[in-house]
């Protein structure tokens, strides 16, 4: 097949206007067109008076081989890449060790699944609750303020990822085409189709909960183990070479083969491999505040009077600013038509994330707005990002009043400095709930002077983004890991082998696209390693 890319044509176009593209792009008559699908549907909404839509074609004609060599000075036409899948490895007959992997959320899934389909029958291990039943209790959480420390955003099947906005894309190079090896799982798995050709692809709670359940299922079918309430609180580890792990219960299991797919958020962990003097470092994160708007407002601002376009969905925003002072504050997980939500694993603490079902319909749009974050800001051990962190919580749940309800304040009042006394147009989305006050004293002098300094400068990007009203919700600390677990070439921990570190707790992804195919490629190193160690 042919591939053809940027080509752009008008928002309301017709579905003939992509046929008559192709036969004008190519010079060919309508007979010599076999067949084309969409690769990938974007759109350019820079000039909101004209908003193109740019698709990636693959189109089949009755002689592919001469329109290529006809058009090979061409770089916007092409030979269609092969995309398939290809496994790595197959487990012997006789596979002596099964591989483990701790974690299953979008990384330790997808790591799992590999394993599973490649025959090595992985056991994989969770601390959390299966779905639903995480499901309950994180809703629970949100409604009756009763914490549940294994089960809730952070903790159990599925990841922090189920409770998100469910974006499906990354900007992480892939020239393997690993990403279309996880959108063709979750499709199997009961995604919705267009997540394979739409720019930003996204899926939302509720959908991702029955995905994870049959993705699950499959791994069992093939011979996958999958233990819940199966926290690890020890690792054996004999000369540099990782010989098993201890559960919570004291129960042990021996493998010479142990993904790290952990999250962010497993501190405790964190410091029992600190403990067992597997090598890790301190690296960057980011910290700050969510920001509500109503949607309406981005939508006019991004779209115009495109604004409610079914192609265009609810508008989202990328924003960053460069400070004065040398830092940079950015959005982060923008979440369009969604919810801010209680996000801590930890009593006494508050945290923030932002959440959408596949509609996006809820009144208004939320992102994180945070400033970059360095260790020499937090100088100490390789762990001291997770006290700073915790400090950060701990000072928002004082403020919102120790009862896990959210500190709050309007836009208007952060910027002149006062306490918000009451709220504007913009209704507060975050449960259980907030309590007005002046997050200035939420976090570090010189957070707030940068955030201060950025919204009225996003403002300039998208009209009514510093408005009076829209509101601020802290505090937003888990954008990423604040250590790295570092690994050599071959994925595995630079001084523990066997030990494969994986995803965004190890420092190696950021989503859940960029953490599933970390999962992939942690899958095919513990597949090799283990063929290689049977021979």
């Amino acid at each position: 097949m042919i591939r053809l890319t940027n080509i752009q044509l008008p928002l309301d176009h017709d579905e003939q206007a992509i046929s008559n593209v192709i036969l004008s792009r190519l010079s060919i008559k309508a007979d010599d067109l076999v067949s084309y699908n969409v690769h990938r549907r974007g759109y350019d909404a820079r000039k909101k008076t004209n908003i193109v839509l740019i698709y990636t074609l693959d189109v089949e004609t009755k002689n592919d081989q001469a329109l290529l060599e006809k058009f090979a000075d061409d770089q916007l036409i092409k030979a269609t890449p092969d995309m398939s899948y290809q496994f790595v490895a197959q487990a012997p007959a006789n596979l002596q060790e099964r591989p483990v992997v701790i974690g299953f959320g979008p990384c330790g899934l997808l790591a799992g699944l590999v394993l599973a389909q490649m025959g090595y029958k992985p056991i994989i291990l969770d601390r959390g609750k299966e779905v639903r039943e995480r499901t309950k209790d994180t809703f629970g959480f949100w409604r009756k303020k009763i914490l549940n420390t294994e089960s809730n955003v952070q903790f159990g099947e599925g990841g922090a990822g189920t409770f998100s906005d469910g974006k499906l894309y990354s900007q992480v190079k892939d020239p393997n085409h690993y990403g279309r090896k996880v959108l063709s799982e979750f499709v199997d798995a009961g995604a919705p189709d267009e997540i394979m050709f739409v720019s930003k692809p996204h899926i939302g709670t509720f959908r991702l909960v029955s995905m994870v359940e049959k993705m699950r299922a499959k791994i069992i079918e093939l011979g996958g183990e999958i233990r819940f309430s199966a926290r690890v609180d020890d690792v054996q580890i004999e000369a540099g070479q990782i010989c098993g792990v201890t559960l919570a219960d004291g129960e042990v299991i021996k493998s010479k083969h142990v993904a790290l797919a952990i999250g962010h958020s497993a501190r405790d962990t964190f410091q029992m491999l600190y403990d067992k003097n597997v090598y890790i470092e301190a690296k960057p994160f980011s910290v700050g505040f969510r920001i509500e708007h109503q949607q309406s407002l981005i939508d006019e601002a991004r779209f115009g009077a495109n604004a409610g376009n079914e192609i265009l969905g609810a508008a989202d925003y990328k924003l960053v600013h460069h400070c004065k002072s040398g830092r940079s504050v950015y959005s982060f997980c923008m979440c369009p038509g969604g919810t801010v939500v209680a996000a801590t694993s930890e009593e006494h603490r508050v945290v923030t994330n932002g959440m959408s079902q596949y509609s996006r319909a809820e009144r208004n749009a939320n992102s994180a707005i945070v400033v970059g974050i360095d260790p020499s800001d937090y100088p100490g051990g390789p762990l001291a990002g997770i006290d700073f962190q915790r400090q950060l919580e701990s000072n928002a749940y004082v403020l919102g009043g120790e009862n896990y309800d959210a500190p709050a304040q309007k836009v208007g009042d952060f910027l002149k400095g006062v306490s918000s006394e009451s709220i504007g147009s913009v209704e507060p989305s975050f449960k259980p709930g907030i309590k007005l006050t002046d997050l200035s004293k939420a976090l570090p002098d010189f957070c707030i002077e940068a955030i201060r300094e950025a919204i009225p400068a996003f403002n300039r990007k998208i009209k009514g983004f510093a408005l009076e009203d829209a509101l601020l919700t802290g505090v937003e600390t888990r954008t990423s890991a604040p250590i790295c677990i570092k690994r050599g070439k071959d994925f595995q921990s630079i001084n523990t082998h066997g030990l494969f570190p994986a995803g965004e707790g190890a420092g190696y992804a950021g989503g859940i696209m960029s953490a599933a195919i970390d999962g992939i490629k942690i899958a095919e190193a513990m597949a090799l390693s283990l063929n290689s160690q049977q021979e």
